[in-house]
Parts: structure tokens; C-alpha cells; sequence
């Protein structure tokens, strides 16, 4: 008899921005992403990170680096002038980032980069991360994740007393077993599965100050 296989599937949502060191010449937004997964490629099923934008340019181009001849997804572009609102410019964007994640990880050339799976499943900085894969940090890829998950298993636990988005049950966090509790700050809302829209997700203030009569710096 043929064993039925369980389908893979693999849910990312950008959502929630933020204006990081608002009112200060560094400002900045940056962006919660999600992710709850069943494909065994990932090592946490369930994570949650916060990212800005030219942590995402900095990921296209190492996935580039390392893909050779594969294409990969394009970035919403940066804006040097646009017209219109902040909060415009800001959904657009997320959109934009959205999209792209959601085609990288269904390409299994790009799933192989272990940036990638640092990116989503850790809140290491680039230059942990590059020395992480690296293996000059103080932990490979997946205790650097399975870290992360630990931090993060009071969420997991939440969402998985929800109903599943995935088929074939819940699907378990890694840290699921590991007993702990304690939860990051950008988990402060506990949103269902189904609660990834961005309507009431909205900034009013860009990366950087905006130029006066409609013109803005470029958003970093």
C-alpha cells in the first residue's frame, strides 16, 4: 500500500509596522514577519522576527550570491521621492516584502541558504548571522534557531491551542518539548492564523524624516 504524504505547505506573512528611534535622525520602520510551516526544510514550525528593510536587500543579495544561475524574487524598489502618504508608502512596501518572501520559500534552491532560515527563524543580527554560517558564532544554524524557538514557546503554545492552518492537525513548534515560556516583544499581540491582515497595522512616520511639501528621503 502507497503511504499518503502529507502535504508541505509553508505560510509567511509580513505585517505590523513599526517606527523604530521615532522622532531621532536614525529612525526607522521595521516589519513583523511570520511564519508557521509543516515542511520539514524548516527547523521551527512556528517563528516570529522583526526585520527592516535593508535586512531584506541585504538577504536578496546573499540569496543571489549563492543561488548562481536561479532567479531570485524582486524587492519592492527604494523611493527616493513619492508622493503621497507615509502610511501609502509604508503598505506598499510591505506588500512588496511579502510577496517576495512568499516566492523564496517555495523555491528549493533558495531554502538550501542557511541566511535564509536565519533570517526567519532567529533575530540575529547580519553580522551574526554571517558568522554564524560562517561558524564563527557561538552556536551552528539550528541551536541558533532552536534558541530562538525556546524564547518564543509561550506563543507556539498559544497559537497551537488554535485551529490549524495547516492539514493534518497542529503542527508542534521545535521548542514544544523543551518546557519554556518566555516570550520576545514582537509577540506582544497573540493574533490568530487568520488575523494576518494589515488593517489595523498602519505607521505614520517613514524610515527617515520626510521632506517638507511631499518629497521624502529614501526609506532605508
Amino acid at each position: 500500500m502507497l503511504e499518503s504524504r502529507e502535504e508541505e505547505l509553508t505560510t509567511v506573512r509580513v505585517q505590523d509596522p513599526r517606527v523604530q528611534n521615532e522622532g531621532s535622525w536614525n529612525s526607522y520602520v521595521d516589519y513583523k514577519i511570520f511564519l508557521h510551516t509543516n515542511s520539514k526544510a524548516f527547523t521551527a514550525k512556528t517563528s516570529c522576527v522583526r526585520r527592516r528593510y535593508r535586512e531584506f536587500v541585504w538577504l536578496r543579495r546573499q540569496l543571489q550570491k549563492n543561488a548562481g544561475l536561479v532567479p531570485v524574487p524582486e524587492l519592492p524598489g527604494k523611493s527616493t521621492f513619492f508622493v503621497g502618504s507615509t502610511d501609502e508608502f509604508i503598505e506598499k512596501r510591505r506588500q512588496g516584502l511579502q510577496q517576495f518572501l512568499e516566492k523564496v520559500v517555495q523555491n528549493v534552491v533558495l531554502l538550501s541558504d542557511s541566511r535564509l532560515h536565519l533570517f526567519l527563524q532567529s533575530q540575529l543580527s547580519v553580522p551574526e548571522i554571517e558568522a554564524c554560517v560562517q561558524g564563527q558564532g557561538s552556536q551552528t544554524v539550528t541551536e541558533a534557531i532552536l534558541h530562538y524557538a525556546m524564547s518564543n514557546c509561550g506563543w507556539v503554545q498559544e497559537e497551537e491551542s488554535r485551529p490549524t492552518l495547516l492539514p493534518g492537525g497542529a503542527v508542534h513548534g521545535s521548542c514544544a518539548s523543551l518546557g519554556a515560556t518566555q516570550g520576545l516583544s514582537c509577540l506582544e499581540t497573540l493574533p490568530h492564523w487568520s488575523d494576518f491582515g494589515m488593517d489595523d497595522a498602519h505607521s505614520d512616520s517613514p524610515d527617515e524624516p520626510a521632506e517638507p511639501l511631499g518629497g521624502r528621503q529614501e526609506m532605508q
